[in-house]
């Protein structure tokens, strides 16, 4: 592992990122209309949760959904440096695609770290009231998280020739994950096959950890949710590594 190239290529992320004032605003769209007028359009609807309404219960599920579509979009980066001289820059560079891939993993997280923040700060002042330190938990959760979700992006990002192809895969696979993840109800209540699916669906674990640390109370314990992510970082780092290791430069 280059350390200095990974911190160049996070360098070169974040410039980047920061350059497109609009899409840090565009992708704080989505989460805001289903807070506001989903979350309020269901003013009667019952939160599992007592003591919180439909609309605060939704909440962490929203953050997530944030962490999702910004971190797995990401992927389509790959597929643009792929028609750039940047990729065969690098890809010609001492260093392994290891090192490539956890610095445009890293690149990747950095957008939705930031969103998080904005969406926990909107949230806290509109929506559910959190303190400090449930602020900081809730951005530490984001990390492990955004980690999990970008590896995938990448991965299909490595795999596929064009953005109108990944643009596909991507919305085949991102609405089934936030649905079957419990983030817009209560997963007790559930059908049992949504129950079955929603175990073998990260943003499940995902969604209850932020619910734990926001409503102090999850369907499962705080330490599957965190074993259940810490396997899927595993298994997305080896098959994100796997994939950039046959990653070749194109016009």
């Amino acid at each position: 592992m280059n350390i200095n190239a990974v911190y160049a290529l996070l360098f070169r992320e974040a410039k980047i990122f920061f350059r497109e004032k609009e899409r840090i605003i565009s992708i704080l769209i989505s989460p805001l209309l289903f807070l506001f007028v989903m979350g309020k359009g269901m003013a009667s609807g019952t939160s599992p949760v007592a003591g919180y309404t439909y609309q605060q219960f939704i909440f962490p599920g929203i953050v997530a959904m944030t962490i999702l579509f910004t971190s797995i979009t990401y992927g389509l980066y790959i597929i643009w440096d792929k028609r750039l001289d940047f990729l065969k820059e690098v890809l010609a560079a001492p260093i392994s695609r290891t090192t490539l891939f956890v610095g445009k993993s890293l690149g990747g997280m950095l957008g939705a770290i930031v969103e998080t923040l904005l969406l926990v700060i909107i949230g806290a002042l509109f929506i559910l009231p959190l303190d400090p330190v449930k602020i900081l938990l809730s951005l530490a959760a984001a990390f492990p998280i955004s980690y999990m979700i970008t590896n995938v992006g990448l991965t299909i990002g490595a795999k596929m020739k064009s953005m109108e192809g990944f643009g596909l895969v991507m919305s085949f696979l991102t609405w089934p994950l936030f649905f079957f993840s419990g983030a817009l109800f209560d997963l007790g209540t559930a059908a049992h096959y949504i129950k079955i699916i929603s175990l073998f669906d990260p943003v499940t674990y995902c969604v209850d950890l932020l619910r734990i640390i926001m409503l102090g109370q999850g369907a499962f314990s705080i330490w599957a949710d965190l074993g259940a992510i810490a396997v899927f970082c595993l298994a997305t780092t080896v098959f994100g590594v796997s994939a950039f290791g046959k990653l070749q430069q194109e016009k």
